[in-house]
């Protein structure tokens, strides 16, 4: 258990191996696993209600006083047992197509549970992605909250020696030390929000015995200009349409509902079934000319009997219970039709407003990063200036956080604009997670 715990407290985590153990450890993705392994069951004894049924019985009996006798019908008054053995088979010839209904169904419905087992796994991974990408972001603000703080401190170191000299008057390293104080303290609120965003991914990730976490920062902050292009809504929305498992899963189930009226039609028809079966017994009843009891052996093979028959079910009157149920199914079907409608309409709109905030972000990412540069320009300047004495610590210091705030900023916008990419690649159908979607 120490070895555990020590592996996973140093190991340097990638966002798919994030991921890859998130899948394998949520308990949701368990519970919707056992719906998909019984609905795989359904689905199995469903086509096994093809087959006869065959059942075997054996009774002992034991009579006192006056009873009749199973071997003659007459009334006798002693005392005697009997010992009987049956089989018997039965197979269903025609039920108006429930059992072939049936296969379907379950079949959908299996394919179903499926389908909402990947979307919960494709919604975890986005969980996931979103923990890891917000640890990313506030290690980058501690770093630059840390940037700020070293400035801060030379600034306040060189102010002690303009004062030990007589070039700066008192006040400028109280103030000085009270940016220096105030910038540790963002220090530490930017730790805080690591922690509690390393505290996220481990909850998402359900990782046992460990309250610290290390992820892989190489090049996922990376921007690359020619790989943000221009995108259609449209060309989106279909290639989604095509595979997404949440519109998948709710076709099946229209599917399926249309095999549930097709199953309460056939309550409608009549059925028919073939039966067969062998009797035997052995009665102490059952004595020779000499009154000695005929052998077992013996009486097994002469009381034998054997019968097969078909057996024809003709629903006349019903109470109207079989119509009222394929009106109710009827109306299931329609519910299935418009929640797949639903589904459609919600993907359209969400992937219509992440295209608009992809663009949005896009301009306010070139923006940004404009922003930065030149606020970095302009405090390396206003630096400059202040080492010779040319502006006062309150400019020096507004210059320093308007860069600060540049590049929070950036970095900000940096990551949303990650996520967005990645979302949008994930519904135009490009591998963004490394999940396993074929049926097992």
């Amino acid at each position: 258990m120490i070895i555990s715990f020590t592996s996973y407290a140093q190991n340097s985590w990638s966002l798919d191996d994030c991921v890859d153990y998130a899948l394998t450890h949520n308990l949701k993705l368990n519970d919707l696993n056992y719906s998909t392994k019984s609905n795989k069951e359904n689905y199995r004894q469903s086509f096994r209600e093809l087959l006869p049924t065959v059942t075997a019985n054996s009774n002992y009996n034991v009579q006192y006083g006056r009873s009749v006798d199973p071997n003659n019908n007459t009334i006798v008054s002693t005392d005697f047992f009997s010992n009987n053995y049956n089989i018997n088979g039965s197979i269903t010839i025609f039920q108006g197509f429930q059992k072939l209904n049936k296969i379907a169904l379950s079949n959908f419905l299996y394919k179903a549970t499926q389908d909402e087992a990947l979307q919960e796994k494709y919604l975890l991974a986005f969980r996931v992605m979103s923990a890891f990408y917000d640890i990313q972001f506030f290690e980058g603000l501690v770093k630059i909250s840390k940037e700020q703080v070293n400035i801060s401190l030379s600034n306040f170191n060189l102010a002690e020696k303009q004062i030990e000299i007589g070039l700066k008057a008192g006040a400028d390293k109280y103030e000085a030390e009270s940016v220096l104080i105030g910038d540790k303290l963002l220090v530490t609120q930017s730790e805080n929000n690591l922690k509690a965003a390393k505290l996220k991914l481990i909850q998402e990730m359900n990782l046992k015995n460990t309250i610290d976490i290390k992820i892989n920062m190489v090049d996922t902050f990376d921007i690359e200009e020619e790989k943000i292009q221009e995108m259609e809504v449209d060309s989106i929305y279909n290639k989604a349409l095509s595979f997404m498992p949440i519109i998948k899963a709710q076709e099946n189930r229209v599917k399926a509902a249309k095999k549930e009226v097709g199953f309460a039609k056939g309550n409608l028809y009549p059925s028919l079934s073939l039966s067969a079966g062998y009797g035997t017994g052995f009665f102490e009843t059952n004595v020779d000319a000499s009154g000695s009891v005929i052998p077992f052996n013996t009486q097994l093979k002469d009381n034998a009997s054997q019968f097969i028959g078909l057996s024809l079910r003709i629903p006349i009157s019903e109470r109207w219970s079989s119509r009222s149920q394929i009106k109710q199914q009827k109306i299931a079907l329609m519910q299935a039709a418009n929640n797949l409608d639903i589904q459609k309409q919600e993907l359209q709109k969400l992937i219509q407003e992440l295209f608009q905030s992809y663009e949005a972000t896009k301009v306010e990412y070139n923006q940004t990063k404009q922003s930065e540069a030149s606020r970095l320009l302009a405090f390396t300047i206003a630096q400059k200036k202040y080492d010779k004495g040319l502006i006062s610590t309150l400019y020096l210091y507004q210059s320093k956080n308007l860069y600060a705030n540049a590049q929070n900023e950036n970095l900000q916008v940096k990551l949303k604009l990650k996520i967005q990419e990645k979302t949008l690649d994930f519904y135009n159908g490009l591998p963004v997670f490394n999940i396993k979607t074929t049926n097992q």
